[in-house]
């Protein structure tokens, strides 16, 4: 976006309005947790459908199978936001996108909702991955559009911004969780379509007066002879796949094992091309060129980090259901209520993560830091949880608050990258691939859970000390090189901080 369009996007809305910042971070602050209680309402019962007997409602999926669809799933919804940040960039403007996004969001849990099979699941799926991949970078990037580049305002905006997201995610395990496993999967999944509801009239009531010209204005829209152009690769990349996967299913070669696979691959291949054509584009200046190299290691810590974050909804939702006592202080739990804990913590500790960073001003640890730390936290909480087996053997139930302290711990983790991410990424991005370079930013937690549909299959009761313990000592130990690499890293950024 053009300087002086930056400036006539400032001057649209009112800056100051909800807790001391523009107006507009209450739309999309509520926005988001209405689309994140829906997101979350759906991925808190989700495992459990897939692998419970037909008879408890579920669809009978053997549980390697069910883990690793769960991982396939995050993937490619933060795998479709690079489809989401190029239509914003090119033809939408990041408003639209968000709007597009929550009904097609809305219509996958309707579908869910519906009592079905698993070719309606996957109906569904491909819904609400296009969906998200719409309105989850856009979302993002819009809030990055109403504060200034010199705004100090704007690390604490995304946190109180992060922490809308996770209040949405705090509630809905134990609303939708418990309307799902206590009555019926179907009706918890029609909750999710109710929420998804709510944040589409949040957005269409209060957008034009909070927001201005916020996520209106396409910043490298595409002439008509690239839009006839792009839209025939478009129809001849849907034909070529579709006669490849119909051939591949009759002939057998196309298999479960095979797509999950592919999904690895191009959680690994899509940011690596991401990275060389933003870094190479014409568009792209100098500066910006050195701050897209000083964003690959950040990139690469994220992908590590959000690979252990994210087993909470697939291995931990499994270890709270097979592993866990549940009969604790005279209460039954329900195994979906443990995927409130990482937002619980978060909601109780991003207002002192915001008002930390904003004490101690320039004295703050620089962006890599904030990352390594990230990463050491992360690493932390799997060897947290390796203990119970170690100290009660492998067959007994483990006390809740173990599987507590482990989602305690990685929240510190993930105060100290996730909101910092976003907001670097804002920073960071050249002003052609904005909301791109915010897909790019999602693209970290594609990749991590796409790395996981490959290694949830190895774990089982027999090895869940080992599992924990490699992966856990690996992200401690990929912190401690990027603290080391930090200053250069810095040097990278030129100015930004």
């Amino acid at each position: 976006m053009a300087s002086y369009d930056k400036d006539k996007v400032l001057e649209s809305f009112p800056h100051h309005g909800f807790f001391g910042h523009p107006k507009g971070l209450f739309t999309l602050f509520f926005t988001e947790f209405w689309e994140r209680f829906s997101y979350y309402g759906m991925r808190a019962i989700l495992v459990y459908y897939l692998y419970y007997e037909v008879t408890r409602g579920g669809l009978g999926l053997d549980q390697s199978s069910a883990l690793a669809i769960v991982s396939i799933y995050g993937s490619l919804v933060y795998m479709s936001g690079v489809i989401g940040g190029w239509l914003a960039d090119r033809l939408l403007g990041t408003s639209r996108a968000v709007f597009y996004g929550g009904i097609l969001i809305m219509l996958g849990h309707i579908v869910l909702a519906a009592p079905g099979s698993i070719t309606m699941f996957f109906v569904s799926m491909v819904f609400i991955v296009l969906g998200t991949g719409l309105l989850k970078p856009n979302v993002s990037a819009t809030v990055g559009e109403i504060y200034s580049e010199q705004d100090t305002r704007r690390d604490s905006g995304f946190s109180i911004f992060y922490m809308g997201i996770n209040l949405g995610s705090f509630s809905a395990p134990l609303i939708v969780g418990t309307l799902g496993m206590e009555y019926n999967f179907h009706l918890g999944f029609g909750l999710a379509a109710a929420g998804m509801l709510l944040g589409l009239i949040v957005f269409l009531t209060t957008r034009k007066r909070s927001l201005g010209l916020a996520g209106t204005i396409v910043p490298n829209p595409m002439t008509p002879q690239e839009t006839k152009k792009v839209l025939m690769v478009i129809g001849i990349a849907a034909a070529i796949t579709a006669v490849i996967v119909t051939a591949g299913m009759k002939s057998g070669w196309f298999t479960f094992q095979a797509f999950i696979q592919l999904i690895g691959v191009l959680g690994i291949l899509i940011p690596i091309i991401y990275f060389i054509v933003m870094y190479r584009s014409p568009k792209t200046t100098l500066v910006e060129r050195s701050r897209v190299l000083a964003y690959i290691p950040l990139f690469i810590a994220s992908v590590m980090f959000w690979a252990i974050q994210e087993q909470g909804s697939s291995i931990l939702a499994n270890y709270a259901d097979k592993r866990t006592e549940l009969d604790f202080a005279g209460i039954r739990l329900a195994p979906a209520w443990f995927q409130s804990l990482n937002p619980l913590f978060i909601i109780t500790l991003a207002p002192v993560f915001a008002w930390f960073w904003m004490k101690l001003g320039k004295r703050q640890p620089s962006i890599p830091v904030k990352f390594s730390l990230g990463l050491l936290f992360a690493g932390l909480s799997f060897l947290v949880i390796l203990l119970p087996a170690y100290l009660g053997g492998k067959n007994s139930l483990v006390n809740p608050l173990w599987l507590v302290l482990s989602y305690f711990i990685v929240v510190i983790g993930e105060l100290c990258l996730s909101p910092v991410g976003l907001s670097a990424t804002t920073k960071l991005a050249p002003a052609a691939f904005s909301a791109q370079t915010m897909s790019l930013w999602f693209l970290s937690n594609a990749a991590g859970q796409a790395i996981n549909a490959q290694i949830v299959k190895f774990y089982t009761p027999e090895t869940e000390m080992a599992y924990f313990g490699v992966i856990g000592g690996a992200a401690i130990l990929l912190g401690v090189i990027l603290y080391l690499l930090s200053p250069k890293i810095q040097g990278f950024m030129k100015g930004v901080e």
